[in-house]
């Protein structure tokens, strides 16, 4: 590839049917493997934070130095964010006491003001800016704050009365009516991506809470380090399994 032809691309991929797949299977990773930490572990939402995070700085730092789109360090930093998200918004709603409702709302205006903040210095929220460094900085932000709204979205709703697989149904559906929005409205795509990618957070959270939480309160109770594996091994192969290509700048109007 010439230096002309990598200019022309930005480093995070295109946003494909395997892209989502593969994100909805590392934010239920994110969950399972948040929960491992944070409560199989016994280490706690801050510890298990302050874990995440660190390795999230490490991974995005990496992630702005590399010249070029990596598969799997793009993929590990969204994992870390995943993860990172997890623990944050369970510290959020429940060792801060403001609730679902509450850390919701919080979290929601973080994004918000992540995009703006981001549109406004950039002109653009679409991947077409993820290519140099202060764009990467703020696609990053907003994909953390976005994970952690998932987050606490996904368990406002599956603590309800819809359970984990009631929920799994609505955030499912949400996402479909987004698919239509896509091919039968003139909505904004950008839009649409963001709304997408914040609502295959709850999504995962869910099914990964479905996967470990105890029968009695609507689980399968499984091994939540044992399903951390199984979906890691999962991601791994449909990273390797699917083609992976950076998103040309010209294709960022699709995101």
């Amino acid at each position: 590839m010439t230096d002309a032809m990598k200019s022309t691309l930005t480093k995070v991929p295109a946003v494909t049917l395997g892209f989502w797949i593969i994100k909805i299977l590392a934010t239920t990773f994110g969950e399972t493997a948040g929960d491992t930490v944070s409560m199989s572990m016994d280490l706690g939402y801050l510890v298990g934070t302050a874990i995440f995070a660190t390795i999230l700085i490490a991974l995005v730092a990496m992630q702005i130095r590399a010249k070029q789109f990596h598969p799997f360090l793009y993929w590990a930093t969204i994992i870390a964010s995943t993860t990172a998200g997890t623990t944050m918004a369970d510290f959020a709603t429940r060792s801060m006491g403001i609730g679902y409702p509450g850390g919701s709302l919080l979290l929601l205006g973080l994004v918000l003001a992540s995009l703006a903040v981001w549109h406004r210095a950039l002109g653009s929220i679409s991947v077409q800016s993820v290519h140099e460094p202060k764009a990467e900085l703020y696609y990053w932000l907003t994909i953390t704050f976005s994970q952690t709204l998932g987050t606490a979205l996904g368990d406002w709703v599956a603590d309800g009365s819809l359970g984990y697989l009631g929920a799994a149904v609505v955030f499912g559906g949400l996402l479909a009516l987004i698919v239509v929005a896509y091919y039968r409205t003139a909505i904004s795509r950008v839009a649409l991506f963001w709304a997408a990618f914040i609502l295959t957070r709850p999504l995962g959270a869910v099914v990964g809470d479905f996967l470990d939480k105890p029968v009695s309160h609507g689980g399968l109770e499984l091994s939540r380090a044992g399903a951390s594996l199984v979906l890691g091994i999962a991601i791994t192969v449909l990273i390797l399994a699917i083609p992976q290509r950076a998103a040309g700048r010209e294709m960022a109007h699709a995101a």
